[in-house]
């Protein structure tokens, strides 16, 4: 049989997923594994959404919509953008809605990248930024950020990667795996560069609802001059519980966004009808829920830093957005996260994520997510601590 793409073959599997899949099978085989890998909500979709869906789908709406969503959604993501992020938006101009997210991030960088373009991408980033790159035939010029000074991102930094063949910076605000919330100082460094080089700016914002700083969420788009080269992506998933419904959208200039219609259409061509009725549902609904559960994810954040910090070897802050504690681990007395990662989930019956997942430099890191119950989050703590305090360090001599 004949080889598959170069291009699939140069990739690998999702980190997060590949620990999924493995908690679901020693799941199955009766053990109990506390899962902290992966940003799943544990609250149940607000009911006026799952009402309004089901109302909608015994209403009939089970069919194709325009590919870029029912003039319902579209008006209603283009009120949030001109009202809360500052977006000189138009519904039917500038909006596409996505199955997903991480379906816009994908029809974006198709659209953006020939082969051969250069794409930065500060790290540490979310695990399928450089493999999307890389899909669409560019090479991703990797920054890596100082955990030392706190991840962030200089002006000088930027120039530093920029060649010829740069022709997008793809950025996410607030991070994952981090939870940095870009400072004004960067995102002047981000439109600077990207003004002076005549760059593309991709940001996804798809944590912009969860934020634990005082103020409101800032849109790079809305800085003097950024919207006409600004892709600004974000959905529904994480601050709506709603991961499963595969929800998303994207804003960007007329020009651009009728080019990345095309991958749109030719791909999955529009999103579920029924999907968009939850959307639709979300924005013009109760905000009262999505805030109530920020509120509880805080508090969670607050234990899990705490907890975490009380163990020897083990530092981290408290992340200013997202739903993830990105922890230093280099004080157990061995730098390779993945080993860590394993001799955690066959020792403390806990899934973490590696650093190295977002970014090969992350070797001292890894990622702990706080989306779920607190009752399980107190278990997984309390079994770190205990297996790491029955552990003989350092941790290298038992790690395998």
């Amino acid at each position: 049989m004949r080889n598959v793409a170069d291009r699939v073959k140069r990739i690998g599997l999702s980190e997060t997923y590949a620990i999924l899949d493995k908690v679901k099978t020693m799941q199955a085989e009766g053990k109990v594994i506390y899962d902290l890998g992966g940003g799943e909500p544990d609250f149940a979709t607000p009911n006026h959404i799952t009402n309004y869906t089901i109302t909608a789908m015994k209403n009939g709406m089970t069919h194709y919509t325009a590919s870029k969503g029912t003039p319902g959604l579209l008006k209603a993501i283009a009120s949030q953008l001109f009202e809360e992020n500052q977006l000189p938006v138009q519904w039917n101009k500038n909006i596409i809605v996505t199955p997903s997210a991480k379906h816009a991030l994908f029809i974006t960088l198709m659209t953006l990248l020939n082969p051969g373009d250069e794409i930065v991408i500060p790290t540490p980033c979310w695990v399928s930024y450089i493999a999307m790159a890389e899909m669409a035939g560019a090479k991703p010029v990797t920054l890596p950020l100082a955990k030392e000074n706190q991840f962030f991102l200089t002006r000088q930094a930027l120039e530093s990667c920029i060649t010829a063949k740069t022709r997008v910076l793809l950025l996410n605000n607030p991070n994952n795996p981090t939870g940095r919330v870009l400072t004004t100082e960067e995102i002047d460094a981000v439109c600077q560069v990207a003004q002076k080089h005549d760059l593309f700016v991709v940001m996804d914002e798809i944590y912009e609802h969860i934020r634990y700083l005082p103020g409101r969420h800032r849109s790079l788009a809305a800085e003097p001059g950024m919207f006409e080269r600004t892709v600004t992506i974000s959905g529904f998933s994480k601050a709506w519980a709603m991961t499963g419904w595969r929800l998303g959208y994207l804003s960007a200039p007329e020009t651009l966004l009728n080019e990345i219609l095309k991958v749109q259409q030719h791909s999955v061509g529009c999103a579920g009808s029924f999907v968009q009725q939850g959307g639709l549902a979300a924005l013009i609904g109760d905000r009262q829920p999505m805030l109530d559960m920020v509120a509880h994810y805080r508090q969670r954040r607050d234990l899990v830093v705490n907890r975490l910090n009380a163990i020897p070897g083990i530092a981290c802050r408290a992340p200013e957005g997202g739903l993830y504690v990105y922890a230093d681990i280099s004080g157990l007395g061995m730098g390779d996260a993945r080993a860590v990662t394993h001799w955690l989930l066959t020792h403390a019956h806990v899934a973490v994520t590696p650093g190295t997942a977002f970014g090969k430099e992350e070797s001292s890191a890894i990622r702990l997510s706080f989306a779920g119950a607190t009752d399980t989050l107190i278990a997984a703590l309390d079994s770190i601590s205990q297996a790491l305090a029955d552990c003989p360090y350092p941790l290298k001599q038992v790690a395998s």
